[in-house]
């Protein structure tokens, strides 16, 4: 029974679920397509006409197209289209009670300079085919479904990642984020002489809204996102779907050791300061406090990256002075997050003192896991049994073809969760890459995935009690 065959003519209290709608799968692949080839083609890496990756900053003219584009294909399913002050974009259907908030589906258009067709891309695409279905089919909802593009997701050219959903979180302030510049990189793409600012360029493009962004003045029932997982796990397991649990939290330091320079042919090893050679050995200490803490349970969570090293002085035949790396700590539970650190601590403090250096730890940012609402978690994995619950492997084994999981990244999702019930679906990524323009979901795994949004919203919006 599809939810618009619903008995009960009440719109008060749950009802029954049945069969999610089928979306048009065929429709939903030639959408991503051909916004990704008329808006943002770049990087040719092959020679059919898909096989490019995207290049679609946010707020340039390829960006603003696109927009346009969606508020225009919303508009002829009904919807009202409200952008607020930092240009995220709601679309809205109403459903049986207009006086309540919409279920949301939400991502973002942009992409990195060097980007694929997926990432975003296929979340704010197939929300809009789900709300195609729902039109098209005649579905009835108990509340209204509404579909969020998120400003400057990636941080690609203003940077300053997920930047407009933490405005509308009061994760970012409203100034601040307006005031954000261009990288210079893209000043120079752009040909700017002077780097331009958010503000400036949603008032070139016409997406500067009224609205203020806030949860007061754009509320939620709830938020749900398809992503690509954006690594290996799923297709490593050959499962379809992922069911997010939540996102990993983090934190970001920048650790600065300082020792002594000197001669590096005349001053014997035993006598030497080498920040450089201490600062090596705490990155591969970090390594071991990751893999000791992934091995402690069977989830295989908790990592440690250090990603920018440098040295001073900085020439061959002379012992660093200083050195410095960033590190990116990350697990899903905020206790082992911190133990995590702590061990950090502990070894680098270890390390110093047989070095003769000195430890001093700055933090760039910390971010509490996000965990998502249960009953949003429970949506998808109720949408992921219909649609893969049995799933025949390459190898030809019957398997469950879902699995619950946590994001490894950061999505304006874990923003939502902040003030309302939020979820994800994850489908594979092939080889488990993003950010490049090779970056691939199969035209059926996009639709799985898709179908399964669609299920979860309904499936959540069947159980208001409104």
């Amino acid at each position: 029974m599809a939810a618009s065959a619903a008995p009960p003519s009440s719109a008060t209290g749950a009802r029954a679920y049945g069969t999610t709608p089928r979306i048009n799968g065929t429709r939903l692949v030639e959408s991503i397509h051909y916004t990704s080839e008329t808006w943002g083609a770049a990087h040719r890496y092959g020679e059919d006409h898909t096989e490019t990756g995207m290049a679609r900053l946010s707020l340039d003219d390829d960006d603003a197209a696109v927009r346009r584009w969606l508020a225009k294909e919303a508009e002829a399913l009904g919807c009202t289209v409200t952008v607020d002050q930092i240009g995220n974009m709601f679309l809205v259907r109403g459903g049986e009670n207009t006086d309540v908030p919409p279920t949301f589906m939400g991502s973002h258009l942009d992409t990195q300079a060097t980007g694929g067709r997926y990432d975003g891309i296929l979340g704010v695409l197939a929300g809009l085919e789900a709300l195609r279905t729902i039109h098209e089919q005649g579905v009835k909802t108990k509340g209204p479904i509404g579909l969020v593009n998120w400003t400057n997701e990636e941080g690609a050219r203003f940077p300053m990642i997920t930047m407009a959903s933490g405005v509308w979180a009061g994760v970012t302030s409203l100034e601040a984020a307006w005031n954000c510049k261009e990288t210079p990189a893209a000043a120079a793409r752009y040909g700017h002489s002077d780097p331009v600012t958010v503000k400036e360029e949603l008032q070139r493009i016409g997406f500067l809204g009224t609205t203020p962004a806030t949860p007061a003045a754009m509320p939620m029932a709830a938020h749900f996102e398809l992503h690509i997982e954006q690594g290996p796990i799923l297709e490593a397991e050959d499962r379809p779907v992922g069911v997010v649990e939540g996102a990993q939290g983090y934190a970001w330091y920048e650790v600065t050791v300082r020792g002594k320079d000197a001669h590096a042919g005349t001053t014997p090893l035993h006598r030497r300061r080498d920040a450089l050679l201490a600062a090596a050995q705490m990155i591969v200490a970090s390594n071991g406090v990751a893999h000791a803490e992934s091995a402690s349970t069977d989830k295989k969570v908790g990592v440690v990256t250090a990603g920018v090293v440098s040295a001073l002085p900085g020439t061959p035949n002379t012992i660093p002075h200083t050195a410095s790396f960033t590190l990116d700590i990350r697990h899903p539970e905020p206790a082992r997050l911190q133990a995590m650190v702590a061990a950090c601590k502990t070894q680098f403090a270890d390390i110093g003192a047989k070095g003769g250096v000195s430890v001093d730890w700055a933090c760039l940012s910390d971010n509490a896991p996000a965990v998502f609402h249960p009953d949003c978690v429970a949506a998808v994995e109720a949408a992921a049994e219909e649609e893969v619950g049995q799933h025949t492997t390459a190898s030809g084994a019957t398997i469950t073809g879902h699995r619950r999981m946590w994001s490894g990244a950061g999505h304006d999702s874990c923003n939502v969760n902040k003030h309302y019930p939020a979820g994800m679906v994850f489908t594979r990524t092939k080889d488990g890459l993003s950010h490049t323009p090779v970056e691939y979901c199969s035209p059926e795994d996009c639709i799985k995935g898709a179908q399964v949004l669609l299920g979860a919203v309904l499936r959540f919006d069947a159980k208001r009690d409104i």
